[in-house]
């Protein structure tokens, strides 16, 4: 028989117990998390973690962007001003001590509260909608205001302004043309997405429906083939098609796929014909693998499927469980959604396999080490089963009341810090710890 001495089992225990301690925390810097896709590779911290300990909470101005997380801070923005109609007040970026909610720095700038060329549904949203993205390889954020001021902050020096321009006056973007059922324009919804050296956003010129610039020093870098309107959902998603980096986006009226290779960078791969009412293909495309996932409301009302290759978007299937505003998060063969319940469909077939609960317009995403999915609507929290075997909507935990307001900004985790935040600008930390 083989016999350890103190120090070898001391050793051994101190291995269990780093093997089966809790997931690497990872930052949640851009809109829906490190890998855009919505999925937490940390646990939820259930049972222990809940219902949550409250940290903190307060008003960081009116917006229906979402709060980031990175490095123990976080990073959000909201509009302050008076006025009817469309007034000039400021936008504030704000970053905080993500555990406290101390006030590291924050910088202001005017704007509107709603884009200059606003036109329709004017009492649904102000101030930015756009979520900042922080891009920790060159330690600067990024932000877009709903009036299209695209600007570069640098986060270690106080969120000094590094480059600034602004989309309207430069590209000379036009409203946004009726899709159907009226015009709208809601300004610039989209969030900055950084991929290598670039900066990526959707601007909606007749140069170029989306531009690359110079992180560093906001040069643009090239323009899509693809000219015309930007649509309103929160920008371009990465994805690679035949092993080719490609970009997926929403305009006003179709998918579309580019490529961003050098060879052949912002050329158009694929297109499908996806135009909804009101311009309202709020929902950004959920990428999977080759595959992209849409829904949306009005007029479509259904989630669809598709197969990309370098020559088209092929449908796979259709469904008519839909959400309007909730990007489908995928996990484990299963794609979860939100309108008004949490719907969990089969990502092989689309069919609904159970929904449950009441949220509204909210949002969820996944935590990946342990399978479940946190949801945030109607002012509650839920914690939910998720791990690709339910057969029906299981709630394992909840609170409710946290903040008053429409709840259109998307929920974020990192480090055990959960996120939640209004329309109005009511944001509260948790920790699930």
């Amino acid at each position: 028989m083989c016999r350890l001495g103190w120090p070898a089992v001391a050793a051994c225990v101190l291995v269990l117990v780093v093997a089966v301690g809790p997931a690497p925390a990872a930052d949640w810097p851009q809109w829906r998390g490190p890998d855009h896709n919505g999925v937490s590779r940390e646990s939820s911290g259930f049972p222990a973690g809940w219902p949550p300990k409250r940290l903190w909470g307060r008003n960081v101005g009116v917006g229906c962007t979402s709060p980031i997380l990175a490095a123990g801070r976080l990073y959000v923005m909201g509009w302050h001003g008076r006025g009817r109609g469309n007034p000039r007040g400021a936008d504030t970026v704000f970053c905080l001590d993500a555990r406290t909610g101390r006030e590291l720095w924050k910088q202001s700038y005017p704007c509107r509260y709603q884009g200059r060329l606003r036109t329709g549904d004017t009492g649904a949203y102000g101030g930015p909608s756009s979520t900042p993205t922080f891009d920790a390889a060159g330690g600067r954020l990024y932000t877009l205001s709903v009036d299209g001021d695209l600007r570069c902050w640098n986060a270690a020096a106080k969120g000094k302004l590094v480059w600034e321009k602004n989309l309207y006056d430069r590209y000379q973007v036009a409203r946004r043309p009726d899709a159907g059922k009226g015009q709208r324009d809601f300004g610039y919804t989209g969030s900055p997405l950084v991929l290598g050296d670039a900066v990526i956003v959707e601007v909606g010129s007749g140069q170029g429906t989306v531009m690359a610039f110079d992180k560093a020093t906001g040069r643009r870098r090239w323009s899509s083939a693809l000219k015309g309107p930007a649509g309103h959902t929160a920008g371009p998603v990465p994805m690679t098609v035949a092993g080719l980096p490609c970009l997926a986006t929403l305009t006003l009226t179709e998918l579309v796929v580019l490529r961003i290779d050098p060879a052949q960078v912002g050329g158009t791969i694929a297109r499908h014909r996806r135009q909804t009412d009101y311009a309202c293909s709020l929902a950004t495309p959920a990428v999977v693998g080759d595959r992209l996932l849409l829904t949306s409301g009005y007029n479509n009302k259904s989630t669809e499927l598709l197969d990309v290759s370098t020559r088209a978007a092929r449908k796979r299937w259709t469904s008519p469980h839909h959400a309007l505003l909730s990007t489908p998060v995928v996990h484990k063969q299963r794609a979860y959604l939100v309108h008004r319940a949490l719907h969990c469909l089969d990502l092989s077939t689309g069919r609904l396999k159970w929904r449950g609960g009441s949220f509204e317009h909210g949002s969820c995403l996944v935590t990946a080490a342990d399978d479940k999915a946190i949801v945030f609507g109607r002012g509650r929290l839920v914690l939910v089963a998720a791990s690709g075997k339910e057969q029906k909507y299981r709630e394992l935990a909840r609170v409710d009341r946290i903040v008053p307001k429409t709840c259109y900004p998307h929920v974020a985790l990192s480090d055990g810090i959960l996120c939640c935040k209004d329309r109005a600008g009511n944001l509260v930390c948790f920790s699930v710890r």
